[in-house]
């Protein structure tokens, strides 16, 4: 029996996630949206390059929630998109509405599932995820660390000449203005990064990477970002359904790692078949520490205006 996944949200970034996941070819696809026609016809256009990439999986557009019943991977995009000036935390009142929603209507039909959540703001949306489903926390995982690391990579291979490939890095903390990219943890082939650069332009790096987001927004006008993110979340969802045990930093249900409790924060995990396979705790330095506390407090803050505003 063929793989399932469901993007739920058939918008630039869903459309995207459910592109690159027919293409692959590792799972049948159900595009949902409750815009009548549109995911219907994006999936159509899909099936219709299916020929041309030799594809042998299906993809459905559909309205209706239970075409994602048995889902092994449920991609949550749903949500309002960021514009100028608007912060992810701007989205928080609108798309936790949203996040019930989705979450109490498709976590029912799929048990055994596993929730990989986009909507932003990501870290509070995936805590929400998780209450809602009633899974258990391995079943539940953010995407914005995957994401955040990628542009770290993108702008050290920018100003280092070098292929992103080659570069290694971790960004820890909230999928936000204080995420954590940690340079002592990056390296370029097994070399230090911080032999490579002075401390003024890897600061200036990590100060971009930490507003990659709201720099597209800006350039973009009217859109977010939405090639990145979701080849973000396809890399989550290659690694879970080939059961890759790949290392991605990821927002995961921390219970006293990091000094954090209770909490869905950024930190490595290994992703495979069960989901959240295991956190990997790193030995931070103090300023390390800080940072992450920090940016973890921001995200419990947040959430807990989140609840405070369901009430």
């Amino acid at each position: 029996m063929k793989t399932k996944v469901s993007v739920i949200g058939a918008g630039n970034v869903g459309a995207t996630t459910a592109h690159l996941v027919y293409q692959s070819g590792i799972a049948d696809v159900v595009l949902f949206d409750i815009a009548e026609g549109v995911p219907q016809g994006k999936a159509l256009d899909l099936a219709e390059a299916g020929p041309l990439w030799k594809v042998a999986a299906s993809i459905k557009g559909t309205n209706s929630f239970a075409d994602t019943a048995g889902s092994d991977i449920i991609v949550v995009t749903a949500g309002l998109p960021r514009k100028p000036g608007m912060s992810r935390d701007d989205l928080l009142y609108a798309n936790a509405e949203v996040m019930r929603s989705v979450i109490s209507q498709t976590a029912p039909l799929s048990p055994d599932g596993i929730f990989i959540i986009v909507t932003n703001p990501m870290d509070v949306m995936t805590q929400i995820a998780w209450q809602v489903s009633g899974f258990k926390p391995n079943q539940v995982i953010g995407m914005g660390g995957v994401l955040d690391a990628s542009r770290f990579r993108t702008f050290l291979s920018f100003e280092l000449g070098v292929a992103p490939e080659d570069i290694e890095t971790l960004v820890l903390g909230g999928h936000g203005d204080l995420m954590v990219p940690l340079p002592r943890h990056t390296s370029i082939k097994g070399i230090p990064v911080r032999d490579l650069l002075s401390p003024e332009r890897l600061e200036a790096l990590v100060d971009r990477t930490r507003t990659g987001g709201a720099e597209i927004v800006a350039l973009l006008k009217t859109g977010s970002a939405y090639y990145a993110p979701a080849a973000s979340a396809f890399q989550m969802v290659k690694a879970i359904l080939l059961d890759e045990q790949r290392v991605l930093p990821c927002a995961v249900y921390l219970n006293g790692e990091y000094g954090i409790r209770d909490l869905f924060v950024g930190v490595p995990a290994v992703l495979g078949k069960n989901g959240v396979e295991k956190i990997i705790e790193l030995q931070l330095n103090d300023d390390e520490k800080a940072q992450v506390a920090k940016s973890a407090g921001a995200v419990r803050e947040l959430l807990n205006t989140a609840l405070t505003q369901k009430k």
